[in-house]
């Protein structure tokens, strides 16, 4: 019997389903930006540098809590069509609300300090370009990257963006190649444990560097405009569940190089830059990468450090922008906004901040904003009058308050340990 006719014609093509489930793909590679920033950069190479690969398994933990959380922001967006900062704000007194986006905003701006003095930096190594100047060069570039931000040409941005994800996965990878790892240090690296108090000070910088508050708000953003041009509009529950069913594999694909990369740079400086003097800032762990393993492998360092700083700023951009209009009701142009939050970073730089060292503090001011961003997360993505069918239950809610535990946990030791150690 022939298979002709209106069932079989009906029927996916492999071929079909492929390309079906590549157009899904994007929002959770933007997103993905805010794991690979510089700020990454210089908490990676810190603890790789100073403690080899002790803190090889804060690193994982950090990537696993980055895709259940990243998860768990794009379906809100995806099945509620608001964003994350939206559905705050209709809970919230206006008292509240302003003093909940003002905690954000300082979130922000220090997000915003870590990707603009990383480009300044990369701009410094590659042309000798000084800092302040190179603040305005990556501002400027990043407002040119904002300027095809639209809901009309969402695809497009997320094309800048992942085009700048590989030129930083091979950046801050390419340097393995020629480096030698220890694979029963690497093992050991994945046990959890610490070394004393700047360990816990690392630790808590890591995990502000990997599990970014400004990406937890804006991925709900991401893919809502990606997935629902008019968020009024009813979506039929089978629709939401195939493009949650994209969604994870955007998640675990974008994450998980992201977290290939970050785990690359503590390996990286562990089996580099060990030993070595002047390894406690950008610039000297780049000179000692050069001198280790050729001024190649250098230059294609300070290249991905380049992209990262200009592909997180415009992302970080874009997550203020979220942030404001959905807890302030106010809508604010991207590019106006990265012009108003570029000043802070460029004076800071102008009046002789040490770059790392403001690079590091401001991943420790992260990790204070995850559990803002995170706990109402949970709540929302777990209530089933707001989501229905798809709240999140079982296993998998209990390890979002694991995660959220953990965070909270690790900044009331860190600070604990500040003030009782003089660390």
């Amino acid at each position: 019997m022939s298979k002709t006719g209106p069932v079989a014609a009906a029927r996916p093509t492999p071929r079909a389903s492929w390309r079906a489930a590549l157009a899904l793909l994007g929002p959770a590679f933007v997103a993905s930006i805010a794991y690979v920033d510089p700020g990454n950069v210089a908490a990676n190479l810190t603890a790789g540098a100073r403690y080899g690969y002790l803190l090889v398994w804060v690193l994982v933990l950090a990537n696993a809590m980055a895709m259940l959380v990243q998860y768990q922001s794009a379906k809100l967006g995806i099945v509620t069509g608001r964003t994350l900062p939206e559905l705050l704000a209709e809970r919230m007194r206006p008292s509240s609300r302003r003093l909940y986006w003002l905690q954000a905003e300082v979130v922000a701006l220090a997000t915003d300090l870590a990707e603009v003095v990383g480009g300044a930096i990369a701009l410094q190594l590659l042309f000798r370009v000084p800092l302040p100047l190179g603040a305005v060069i990556v501002g400027g570039v990043s407002m040119a990257i904002l300027a095809i931000q639209d809901r009309r040409t969402q695809q497009r941005f997320e094309v800048a963006i992942i085009g700048l994800l590989a030129v930083i996965t091979i950046g801050f990878l390419a340097g393995l190649a020629v480096s030698p790892l220890s694979p029963s240090a690497i093992a050991s690296g994945l046990v959890p444990r610490f070394d004393g108090p700047d360990t816990v000070l690392l630790a808590a910088s890591m995990l502000g560097a990997t599990v970014m508050p400004h990406a937890i708000y804006v991925h709900s953003a991401l893919s809502r405009d990606r997935h629902r041009a008019d968020p009024h509009t009813h979506v039929p529950p089978t629709a939401v569940a195939r493009l949650l069913r994209g969604t994870r594999a955007d998640v675990v694909i974008a994450l998980g190089l992201a977290g290939v990369v970050n785990v690359g740079m503590l390996l990286l400086a562990a089996s580099t830059l060990g030993g070595r003097a002047g390894t406690d800032t950008i610039e000297g762990a780049h000179a000692s990468i050069e001198g280790a393993l050729g001024p190649f492998v250098g230059t294609v360092f300070a290249i991905g450090l380049l992209a990262s700083g200009l592909a997180s700023t415009a992302v970080g951009s874009y997550a203020g922008a979220t942030i404001m209009e959905g807890l302030l009701r106010r809508r604010v142009s991207v590019v106006v906004r990265r012009l108003v939050t570029l000043v802070p970073s460029v004076v800071l730089l102008a009046v002789g901040l040490d770059p790392t060292m403001s690079l590091v503090v401001s991943q420790v001011v992260l990790s204070f904003g995850i559990p803002f961003a995170l706990v109402p997360l949970v709540r929302l993505t777990s209530n089933r009058r707001l989501v229905g069918r798809f709240a999140t239950s079982g296993w998998t809610v209990a390890a979002a308050w694991a995660s959220a535990g953990l965070v909270v946990m690790l900044n009331l030791v860190l600070v604990w340990l500040t003030f009782t150690s003089g660390a």
